[in-house]
């Protein structure tokens, strides 16, 4: 008898962390086209232990499409800001003085992103030179210490004792205007600075303006063992639960990272978990809302923007189409990502204008 020539059918799976078919022609191609080919079939730093991402951080990363920024003239340097329990190393931008002259600087205070467990001073260090060129303001990275080593509320701790360093310690130091000061962040920076914005009304401390890219708004969204309520109002959450790079799962790790598992009964109704939850929104800071196409966040971002709107704050609210949670990485390589840059170094220049 002759031997069988044929083929077994083939059963395949979708790649881990693969985009799901029915999101692909909504993200911007040249991002689909990256992901599959970088990170797609690829662990996620939330799916590595955090003792092994802290160990060596650079066997799990990804990077791709980041433009970058010549240093120039700029004079970047790092101090130590002293916080309850230790210190925290600040990075410090200063604009080149035959640009922009020897007289007083506009201030910008950067919160990075990376789920209060990841990130530091490089995740946003191309942007905050971009401000500090274009600007012409003197940009504070705050290094705050990370989760779930210094769970919650030591990171919102660390920005708002960074904001009364800078303002108690260092305004001869870098001749700083304190009446043009602006304060902004990605995603987890986003939420840091939703809330310092809040406590700087609450102390009188003058803010002229507040970036909030991608925020996460409402963590109350989850039961305190980090799964999402079935309640839970945003719809980006049910129709982009799978959306990458910040998937429903994600969110959950975060979570359960910066407040516990479970989540302390304590921080049930605690606003600086979830500035939505805030009692008043009324004479906050003019606020620029940028949200993303593609973002599981998307609707507690236009959420957030809507409260402040009802409460008499004056806000700016763009979504930038087609475009995944972290679009302002790749500003390289996606629109998105260099629309990102047009309307917030645009905003800032405006806000901090003499």
């Amino acid at each position: 008898m002759a031997v069988s020539t044929k083929v077994a059918e083939t059963i395949s799976h979708p790649l881990l962390n693969s985009i799901p078919p029915s999101l692909i022609p909504h993200f911007e191609p040249t991002y689909i086209e990256y992901y599959n080919k970088y990170s797609a079939g690829r662990l996620a730093t939330h799916q590595v232990s955090i003792e092994s991402f802290r160990a060596d951080p650079d066997a799990y990363l990804t990077t791709y499409g980041r433009a970058l920024v010549e240093q120039g003239a700029l004079k970047i340097t790092d101090q130590k800001c002293p916080v309850e329990g230790g210190e925290i190393t600040i990075r410090i931008f200063e604009p080149e003085i035959e640009k922009f002259g020897d007289g007083e600087k506009p201030v910008y205070v950067n919160f990075h992103g990376g789920g209060w467990v990841f990130g530091g001073l490089q995740t946003d260090f191309e942007f905050c030179k971009r401000v500090t060129h274009e600007v012409g303001a003197v940009v504070f990275d705050v290094d705050y210490r990370l989760s779930p080593e210094f769970k919650f509320p030591i990171p919102v701790n660390d920005c708002w004792e960074a904001i009364n360093w800078i303002r108690n310690y260092k305004k001869s130091e870098f001749n700083l205007d304190l009446s043009r000061l602006a304060i902004g962040g990605i995603s987890a920076g986003g939420h840091l600075s939703a809330i310092v914005a809040h406590m700087c009304r609450d102390a009188s401390i003058p803010l002229t303006f507040q970036l909030l890219s991608v925020p996460v708004c409402d963590l109350h969204i989850f039961a305190p063992d980090g799964t999402l309520l079935p309640t839970q109002p945003y719809a980006s959450y049910r129709d982009l639960a799978n959306t990458q790079p910040l998937p429903l799962e994600r969110m959950t790790y975060f979570h359960r990272h910066f407040l516990g598992n479970p989540r302390p009964k304590e921080l049930d109704d605690d606003w600086k978990v979830s500035p939505m939850r805030a009692s008043s929104f009324k004479g906050l800071a003019k606020a620029l809302v940028i949200t993303a196409e593609m973002d599981v966040l998307k609707d507690e971002g236009v959420a957030y923007a809507k409260k402040m709107r009802d409460a008499g704050v004056e806000v700016e609210e763009v979504q930038i189409k087609g475009a995944p949670h972290l679009v302002m990485q790749m500003d390289g390589i996606l629109e998105g990502g260099k629309e990102y840059n047009r309307v917030t170094i645009k905003a800032l220049k405006e806000a901090l204008a003499k």
